[in-house]
């Protein structure tokens, strides 16, 4: 299992020969589908922080998140400040992570998840518009459309989740930053965790 992991992690990082996009650019405008059938686009949101999560939840590294609490935690957190999350889920058909509308709901419930909403994304428009390299890779908008930050959402580039006690949460950093006025710290960082399974 250790050893697998390692491959994925290997393969994740050997996929990133660029990164996704510059932050300070205007994020790309999409529309999606979520799970309950309802369509969102980004520029809905024009006035509000948002956060792009791509999940996998057959992928370990987003189990790491999940399993532990801490994905739901942040949901928590910064969806009561106002900031909108939108899960993305561009698991190709037959492929990890792929998910109907009515399994994701069941996790989510299981989980006790709470994004804005999960996006829907079995042909990965949404992904390969921003980017999306792992599963998972955040990005943070803000509320003129700006990109701010992209890439891992903590320093502890692991399956382990102990680790995530002792982490740089550099989601958490960007959007305390900036909405106290502040510049973000850390702009971009190399994602990490498990390929997003997109179709061939």
């Amino acid at each position: 299992m250790i050893h697998r992991r390692i491959l994925s992690f290997a393969f994740s990082l050997s996929t990133l020969s660029v990164f996704a996009l510059a932050p300070g650019s205007s994020a790309p405008d999409f529309k999606g589908t979520d799970s309950n059938g309802v369509n969102h686009t980004l520029s809905q949101y024009r006035g509000k922080y948002v956060v792009l999560e791509w999940a996998n939840k057959g992928c370990p590294y987003d189990q790491k998140h999940y399993l532990s609490g801490n994905m739901e935690s942040l949901q928590r957190e910064w969806t009561a400040k106002g900031v909108v999350w939108l899960s993305v889920i561009s698991s190709a058909p037959g492929e990890q992570g792929h998910v109907t509308a009515a399994e994701e709901n069941q996790y989510l419930k299981m989980m006790k998840a709470v994004p804005t909403a999960a996006l829907l994304d079995p042909d990965g428009t949404i992904g390969h518009l921003y980017q999306a390299k792992t599963t998972p890779h955040i990005f943070v908008i803000d509320p003129q459309g700006k990109l701010i930050y992209q890439g891992a959402i903590d320093d502890k580039p692991t399956t382990d989740q102990a680790d995530i006690k002792t982490a740089r949460n550099y989601l958490n950093d960007a959007l305390t930053a900036a909405m106290a006025g502040k510049p973000v710290p850390v702009a971009s960082t190399r994602p990490y965790g498990c390929s997003v399974k997109y179709k061939d």
